[in-house]
C-alpha cells in the first residue's frame, strides 16, 4: 500500500482561496446597521439570515417591523401596575444640573406620580407579560427564538428627557417603540472592526452608567421601529417626547450563577465515600510541598463527583433555566378539583389556562423515546410528542386533553395541582374556576 505526500496547494486554488477571504471580510463590513421590514419580513431579512448574520453579534435598526402598533398599556397603567405589591418596578431621575442620578424601588403609590415633573425621569416596570395578556401576545412574533431564552417584556415610560444613562447589557435584547419618540444612541465600534469601547462604569452614579461613550450612530425610533441589541453593545435612550419602549430581554445566567447552582445539584447527592485519596504516594521530595501529582489527584476526585449522566445533567439545567427569577408566585388555589371533576369540566366546555409565571421547556431523554418537560423547575417524563404539545400550549382544553397520552394527562394533572394551570369552567360565572393571577 503505497501512501501519498502530501502536496502545496495550486497557485490556482490559493488565488481561489484568498479571493474568497478577501469576499467574505468587505462582506461582513458591508452588512447594514439599519433596515426595513416588509410583511414578509419582519426582521427586515429571513430569520435564518438574522440568527447568521446578526443575533449575539451586530446590532440592527429595524424600521416599522411592528408597523402601525399600538401599545395594549397607556402611561397610567403602567404607573398602576408600579403600585401592586409583587411587581418589579423602578423610578430613575435625573437631575441635569449636578449630574446626579437618583433610584428608588416599588411597590409605590399612587400620588407618588401626579408630582412628578414633566421632565428627565422614566419608570420601568419588568415582567408585564406576566401580568397583560395582550403584552404577552407580542413574544409571539419571537419564536425565532428558543423560548426558554426569553426573559420578559420590561416597560419603561419616559418623560420628555427621560433615560437610564449610557449603559451596556450583558444580555441580548429587542426595543420596540410602542408610544412617542425615542432617540437611540449606540456604540457600534467592535460591529465595525474598531477598537472595542471602555465598559468601565462611573463611580459617583446610583446606577451602572459608562464612564465613557462615544456613539457611532444616532437614531429618533417611531411607534413600530425596533432596535435590536446583542450584549455589551453599550447604548443611551432618550426621550424625545413622553413614550413607551417594550423591552424583550433574553435570559443570559453568568457563569457563576450556572456553576452555583450546578454545585447545590451535585453536593445533594455527593457520595461521602467520594475522598481525596494516595495509594500512589511516593516518598516527597519536601514534606510541606503540594506537589503535582498531590494537584493531579485533586482534580480526580473532583472528576469523581461531576454528573456524567447526560440526563441528569439536561434535567438540572431544564429546571434551572424554566425556574422564574421571582420565584414563589405560583402557588395552588386551594379549589383544585380532583381528577374526575377536573374532566367533566373539561368534558362541559372547559379549559386549563397556563399561569402566566409559568416557564415549560422540554428536552429529548438520553434514552431517544422519552422526553423530559420541565415546569418552573420541576421535571416530568413523558413522550416527545406530549412534551412538545404541552410546551407550546398556553391552554388545554378538552381535544388538547383528550390527545395526550395518559403519562402526559397526569403530568398536566400535577402541574394543575401545583397551581401551574388554572381551571376556567367557561360558564361565565366563578363556579369550578380557578382563578389565575401573576
Amino acid at each position: 500500500m503505497t501512501s501519498k505526500r502530501p502536496t502545496k496547494p495550486s497557485k490556482t486554488a490559493q488565488t481561489k482561496k484568498s479571493a474568497t477571504s478577501a469576499k467574505a471580510a468587505p462582506r461582513a463590513r458591508a452588512l447594514p446597521f439599519e433596515v426595513d421590514a416588509s410583511r414578509n419580513q419582519p426582521l427586515g431579512m429571513s430569520p435564518q439570515a438574522f440568527l447568521r448574520d446578526y443575533w449575539h453579534k451586530r446590532p440592527l435598526l429595524i424600521r416599522n417591523a411592528f408597523p402601525g402598533y399600538q401599545t395594549p398599556v397607556m402611561p397610567e397603567d403602567l404607573a398602576g401596575l408600579a403600585c401592586e405589591e409583587g411587581v418589579l418596578a423602578r423610578l430613575i431621575s435625573h437631575d441635569r444640573a449636578s449630574d446626579a442620578w437618583d433610584v428608588r424601588h416599588g411597590p409605590f403609590q399612587e400620588e407618588d406620580f401626579p408630582g412628578m415633573p414633566d421632565h428627565d425621569w422614566t419608570l420601568l416596570v419588568q415582567d408585564v407579560d406576566k401580568w397583560d395578556p395582550d403584552v404577552a401576545a407580542l413574544l409571539e412574533h419571537f419564536r425565532f427564538l428558543p423560548r426558554w431564552r426569553i426573559d420578559d417584556v420590561m416597560i419603561s415610560f419616559a418623560a420628555t428627557g427621560g433615560s437610564v444613562g449610557a449603559h451596556v447589557d450583558h444580555y441580548d435584547v429587542f426595543l420596540l417603540q410602542a408610544h412617542g419618540h425615542r432617540r437611540w444612541m449606540i456604540d457600534a465600534s467592535a460591529a465595525m472592526g474598531r477598537p472595542a469601547p471602555d465598559l468601565s462604569f462611573r463611580e459617583d452614579a446610583a446606577i451602572k452608567l459608562l464612564r465613557q461613550f462615544n456613539p457611532t450612530h444616532d437614531w429618533v425610533l417611531a411607534p413600530g421601529d425596533m432596535l435590536y441589541l446583542p450584549p455589551l453593545v453599550p447604548h443611551h435612550g432618550v426621550a424625545e417626547d413622553p413614550c413607551l419602549t417594550f423591552s424583550v430581554g433574553m435570559r443570559a445566567p453568568s457563569a457563576a450563577e450556572l456553576m452555583g447552582d450546578w454545585l447545590d445539584e451535585v453536593l445533594l447527592d455527593a457520595d461521602e465515600a467520594i475522598r481525596y485519596h494516595d495509594e500512589d504516594l511516593a516518598l516527597p521530595a519536601d514534606p510541606n510541598e503540594i506537589d503535582v501529582s498531590a494537584m493531579n489527584r485533586v482534580v480526580e476526585a473532583l472528576n469523581a463527583i461531576r454528573m456524567n449522566d447526560p440526563d441528569r445533567l439536561g434535567d438540572w439545567f431544564g429546571r434551572f433555566i424554566t425556574t422564574y427569577r421571582a420565584a414563589g408566585d405560583v402557588m395552588p388555589s386551594g379549589h383544585e378539583l380532583p381528577r374526575e371533576g377536573l374532566e367533566e369540566v373539561l368534558a362541559q366546555g372547559g379549559a386549563l389556562h397556563r399561569h402566566p409565571a409559568s416557564r415549560l421547556a422540554w428536552r429529548r431523554r438520553h434514552d431517544g423515546r422519552d422526553a423530559s418537560l420541565y415546569c418552573s423547575g420541576r421535571t416530568l417524563v413523558v413522550p416527545q410528542a406530549d412534551a412538545r404539545r404541552l410546551a407550546d400550549a398556553t391552554v388545554l382544553d378538552l381535544a388538547t386533553w383528550q390527545a395526550l397520552s395518559p403519562a402526559a394527562r397526569d403530568a398536566g394533572f400535577a402541574l394543575y395541582q401545583a397551581g401551574h394551570y388554572g381551571l376556567d369552567s367557561g360558564a361565565g360565572d366563578d363556579a369550578g374556576e380557578d382563578e389565575v393571577e401573576a
